[in-house]
């Protein structure tokens, strides 16, 4: 795999605002909408199917439905039917004139995905844990499904192997893959990113990301649940299922270090990681800190520190340090450029979220598709790096990370509700071994 992936991204800001389909008012970026991009002379139905049905697939359903006015909802899957009661209600409520969802195609199961898929959409939304991404979004391509696909997209080396042979065959196909790296449809960060890739700051030599936060849900176990019941309603807590907070949360900041770096990938990562706070045995495999080291072909370093514990205090930051100056983002609001070319962002802010879903619409509405899933993948696989170094205490080349035959999780073909899968071992530094 090439560690440089080719973008429309050039040394013009002009060029790089033009190409991302931004207009430019007033010193201001306004991104696009669907509603700008809408063919009048193509009123058809796109039809949706939702697969995955917790707060995200809500949400994200809820952004697809408004960002096209002839959108409907026809189809729902998930593996818990309270979830898919609790989303439906959820979204009768907020979109009635688009939810056309019938008792019949409401899907419950570890087969619901296929039964989504199979029940006449156009458009499907992946929003389960990310285990199930990478044979959900095969499924979906190989059906001739557009698909917005939430973040991260893999667990584990093979499973983004899978992503990447699938976003091949999705542009073969013409078919749109979004990704739910909603951090890059942000207006600052767009103009932000425009700069900084426009050489404001100089050639960048080190990064530095912090994404802190605290503590998150749990669910008792009740005394009907099997084992995998119990893995899968605390799923963010299972490695195999999580891919662990670094890859499932803290890839936002992967995938912020990689805009930065103009999509190139690292040569090699180093870091440390563990379970300072997460001690009990509810909290499943994983850990609650990381810290990472990236090395880049041309000796530059990206940093990543992360944590989840709570009564601390919260960061979500990205820094560039040029030869020519500083760049300071706050995903919270902030952002400027000290040095050479001083610059403070004063314009006004989008819905992110929103704008993901605009431009998936838009493109299957215009007849010009967009696949994010080289991106989306190699943004995943530098959250997998990370978790691998810090498991391990090691350090690792991408190449051989990217390679990895390490599959975290049992064959997708084997999920079932009395399956016995035993939860890998909590990783030790030292002790793991890199597979």
């Amino acid at each position: 795999m090439k560690n440089k992936i080719k973008t429309d991204s050039d040394k013009s800001r002009r060029s790089f605002i033009k190409k991302s389909g931004i207009a430019l008012v007033g010193g201001s970026l306004i991104y696009p909408s669907g509603m700008m991009a809408f063919n009048t002379s193509n009123n058809d139905k796109i039809r949706i199917g939702l697969i995955g049905c917790g707060g995200r697939g809500t949400g994200a359903a809820s952004q697809a439905l408004s960002a096209d006015p002839n959108t409907e909802l026809v189809a729902m899957g998930d593996v818990f039917e309270d979830r898919l009661d609790g989303a439906y209600n959820q979204l009768i409520k907020l979109k009635p004139n688009h939810i056309k969802v019938d008792s019949a195609n409401k899907f419950v199961g570890f087969d619901a995905y296929q039964k989504v898929i199979d029940s006449g959409v156009d458009v499907v939304l992946l929003t389960t844990p990310p285990a199930f991404r990478p044979d959900h979004l095969k499924a979906a391509i190989d059906a001739g499904k557009h698909a917005f696909c939430e973040k991260p997209v893999a667990v584990d080396a093979p499973g983004v192997q899978k992503v990447l042979a699938a976003a091949k065959m999705a542009k073969e196909k013409k078919l749109n893959v979004v990704s739910g790296f909603c951090f890059r449809h942000d207006t600052m960060n767009l103009e932000t990113m425009s700069r900084v890739l426009g050489g404001d700051i100089g050639e960048i030599r080190a990064v530095t990301a912090y994404r802190n936060g605290g503590e998150l849900w749990y669910k008792d176990r009740k005394p009907d649940w099997t084992n995998m019941t119990y893995q899968m309603r605390n799923w963010y807590y299972q490695n195999w299922l999580s891919g662990d907070f670094v890859v499932e949360q803290s890839v936002h900041s992967c995938d912020l270090i990689s805009w930065t770096m103009n999509n190139e990938m690292p040569i090699k990562a180093i870091g440390s990681g563990g379970r300072q706070v997460r001690t009990d045995k509810k909290y499943g495999n994983i850990y609650d800190h990381f810290a990472t080291e990236f090395t880049y072909a041309n000796g530059a370093k990206a940093n990543l520190f992360t944590r989840q514990q709570a009564n601390t205090q919260g960061r979500n930051t990205v820094e560039a340090f040029g030869t020519e100056g500083v760049s300071y983002l706050n995903l919270y609001g902030k952002s400027e450029i000290t040095g050479k070319k001083p610059w403070q962002y004063r314009g006004e802010r989008n819905d992110m979220f929103q704008a993901e879903h605009d431009k998936l619409f838009a493109a299957i509405r215009s007849g010009n598709p967009i696949n994010d899933g080289e991106l989306m993948a190699n943004s995943t696989m530098m959250g997998i790096l990370s978790r691998m170094v810090g498991y391990t205490g090691q350090e690792i080349t991408w190449e051989a990370a990217f390679n990895s035959k390490e599959q975290l999780g049992p064959n997708f073909e084997d999920y079932a509700w009395d399956f016995e899968f035993e939860m890998p071992e909590i990783a030790v530094p030292g002790k793991t071994k890199f597979h």
